[in-house]
């Protein structure tokens, strides 16, 4: 699958910040600042029912516990660097869009502890700048070996602070689905929402050079630790309602296979590299990616 050609900058060993606080939430100025502190909730119980942003019923900012993270990883042609750590099962636009949204259910990967191996399952919006830079913003859940080891996190990662956030505030377990928002407001600024206790949640806001369209990911990432070989399992993850949000407003629409999509590989294949499978169940906005000989898993 197609792997992202950058300087990636990813939460593996190093530096490690425990914050308190909304500081890393929202670095833009603008009506998401005025936004209160969201409460202490349960999960939602309902599917979001009106849009992500700042005018949104009950929408409210994200500021418990957040676990900062970032570290380099080396890139192609680097020492250090081992393409067949990277799994990459999903497809993102052949155009640009101005956000996309949908509902993602959560895992239990086999990642093991002290290493650098990660599962996550996000949306991510991007542009490639030139000269090896590309900007991007990306909103999911994910399992790492170095933070919480075991335990599935909402997270966040922008190329504005070059780390991931690790939203502690909102306890995901495996067997439960989260929906996620990201898009560009009029001010040009790319907000990630997360719908918990029933109303929109915003993790992150910033002011990117993306414009206000980009490129859409969505994926389902494995990395194993290249400096530890092994096997890693990744039981089944379903994405599903994904919406595309178009350039200049309008309504969202699903991603249907009439999008100008790229896949990396052949969509009828089913079986990729690791022994990993992607099923397009309804192409594009409806698929499931992980083990390919999980029960089930014809």
């Amino acid at each position: 699958m197609k792997i992202r050609n950058a300087v990636l900058w990813c939460a593996m060993a190093g530096l490690i910040a425990a914050l308190a606080g909304a500081s890393p939430a929202v670095s833009a100025p603008g009506p998401r600042t005025q936004l209160p502190a969201c409460p202490p909730a349960k999960k939602s119980t309902r599917p979001p029912v009106h849009p992500a942003g700042p005018a949104s019923p009950g929408a409210c900012r994200a500021t418990g516990h957040i676990l900062e993270s970032g570290a380099r990883i080396a890139r192609r042609g680097e020492p250090g660097f081992t393409p067949s750590g990277y799994h990459h099962l999903g497809a993102n636009t052949g155009g640009e869009w101005a956000g996309v949204s949908g509902r993602m259910t959560v895992v239990d990967g086999s990642i093991r502890s002290r290493t650098y191996d990660f599962v996550a399952a996000r949306f991510m919006v991007k542009r490639n700048m030139g000269r090896g830079t590309i900007a991007w913003l990306e909103a999911g859940w994910a399992e790492t070996g170095w933070a919480d080891a075991g335990k599935q996190k909402i997270y966040t990662f922008n190329t504005n602070t070059k780390t991931w956030q690790f939203y502690h505030q909102y306890a995901v377990r495996p067997g439960e689905k989260v929906w996620l928002d990201l898009h560009a407001d009029s001010d040009g600024v790319w907000s990630a929402w997360l719908w918990w206790g029933n109303r929109w949640n915003l993790l992150t806001a910033q002011r990117l050079p993306l414009g206000a369209t980009a490129t859409i990911e969505q994926y389902v990432e494995v990395h194993v630790d290249p400096s530890r070989p092994g096997r890693i399992d990744v039981p089944p993850v379903t994405v599903d309602n994904v919406r595309l949000q178009p350039g200049g407003g309008g309504p969202t629409r699903f991603w249907r296979d009439d999008v100008p999509t790229l896949t990396g590989s052949d969509p009828a294949r089913r079986e990729l590299a690791g022994g990993f499978c992607l099923d397009w169940l309804t192409r594009y906005d409806t698929w499931t990616a992980g083990d390919c000989d999980r029960p089930g898993r014809a």
